[in-house]
């Protein structure tokens, strides 16, 4: 009996098939296509298998019936030269591509089932997880290029800078907020950071985001033995452990403590950076208390501090060791921070809501009044903050 195979393929993944739809073209007696740009034309060639391509025209005259059921000329004569063909040679395989749409898909089964041609149709299956960023590689790709948009093409890895920072803030506060809808859309605006850069360095001919996904990939294998080799580690501490003298030996040209710590970064993070280097180097607090009674002794200072230009040097000392101490706790200073920052203006704007009268009009009395009230109303509904 005539057997026409049906192909599916991903238009995410041109040219490329799972082992099962390969065999399923090496077994037929001639592969079709439907348009002569198919991406996997040059595979078939390579491959030596017997390919055609139908080409499709409007000269096919419908039915009533193929009318109403929404058929084209077009659709109609190209799934009858498809079933044609098929008919010919025994076993055929038509291999969907991009430009194939449901109303042929349907069309070609249709014209099958009229000439007694059994169908066969072989699913692509479970595509991998990431055909998504091939889509916004390509959409980006098409913005920078010729008939892309004004903007994209003259920016330049200088001019985004400030947008890749402002996009890093937005993913914290998301972070801070726990809100997973805003965590997910502030990840793909840093995604496209990564992709833009990344096309306005293949436009310049340096490096592509192959290059830039291959060598994060390789890093991450290389840093990993444990997972992706046979070295055995007792728990996250001898991961980071490991981690760090495998980066050491990656980039011998850092041999200084601090080498490859951004300055530019900000202040909370940068100290803690500074001190998680000294700490690795054997340059720490003996423990946690330790590191508690430098806050204090600092705090002392600054009250006792006899001149503006002596208060700022120890405000600064101060807020070194509270850094430090959330080091020693496993607190991110940062986040910490940010949290207490939105803890308080969430309370400051539900007292100036909860006032009943204009702040201005508001005594030191009146606003301790609101905060604890505030502050209590928060904490019933489960902020312990």
């Amino acid at each position: 009996m005539t057997r026409l195979l049906l192909v599916d393929t991903s238009d995410q993944l041109p040219g490329l098939l799972p082992l099962h739809a390969w065999s399923a073209l090496m077994s037929s007696e001639l592969v079709v296509v439907g348009d002569p740009e198919h991406p996997f034309l040059p595979h078939l060639e390579l491959a030596e298998l017997r390919c055609e391509v139908v080409a499709a025209d409007d000269d096919a005259a419908l039915s009533r019936h193929d009318l109403l059921s929404g058929l084209t000329p077009r659709d109609k004569r190209r799934a009858e030269r498809v079933v044609d063909r098929a008919r010919e040679v025994g076993v055929a395989a038509y291999l969907f591509g991009p430009a194939d749409t449901e109303a042929f898909t349907r069309t070609l089964g249709m014209e099958a089932a009229r000439a007694g041609v059994e169908v066969e149709v072989v699913y692509f299956g479970v595509a991998p997880k990431g055909l998504a960023l091939l889509d916004l590689v390509r959409v980006e790709e098409r913005l920078r290029g010729p008939d892309g948009c004004p903007w994209d093409r003259q920016q330049t890895h200088a001019s985004l800078a400030r947008y890749a920072v402002e996009e890093v803030y937005e993913l914290l506060e998301a972070i801070a907020a726990d809100d997973a809808d805003a965590i997910r859309e502030e990840l793909g605006d840093v995604l496209l950071q990564v992709v833009f850069h990344a096309q306005i360095a293949d436009d310049d001919g340096r490096f592509t985001i192959d290059d830039v996904a291959r060598g994060i990939a390789d890093k991450l294998v290389r840093r990993h033995p444990h997972v992706f080799a046979d070295v055995q580690v007792a728990d996250a501490d001898e991961v980071m452990a490991n981690w760090e003298e495998l980066k050491a030996a990656e980039k011998p040209e850092r041999s200084g403590v601090f080498d490859g710590v951004p300055s530019a970064q900000p202040a909370l993070g940068y100290a803690a950076k500074l001190q998680s280097r000294a700490a690795r180097a054997g340059f720490d607090w003996a423990d946690d208390a330790a590191a508690a009674d430098q806050v204090h002794l600092e705090l002392v200072e600054l009250a006792e501090a006899p001149d503006d230009a002596t208060a700022q040097r120890v405000l600064g000392d101060l807020l070194f060791s509270v850094v430090a101490l959330a080091r020693r706790r496993g607190i991110d200073p940062e986040m910490a921070l940010r949290g207490a920052a939105r803890r308080f203006r969430e309370r400051v704007e539900a007292m100036l809501e909860a006032a009943d009268r204009p702040p201005s009009e508001l005594s030191r009395a009146d606003w301790e009044a609101l905060w604890q009230a505030v502050k209590e109303g928060i904490a019933d509904d489960g902020d312990t903050g």
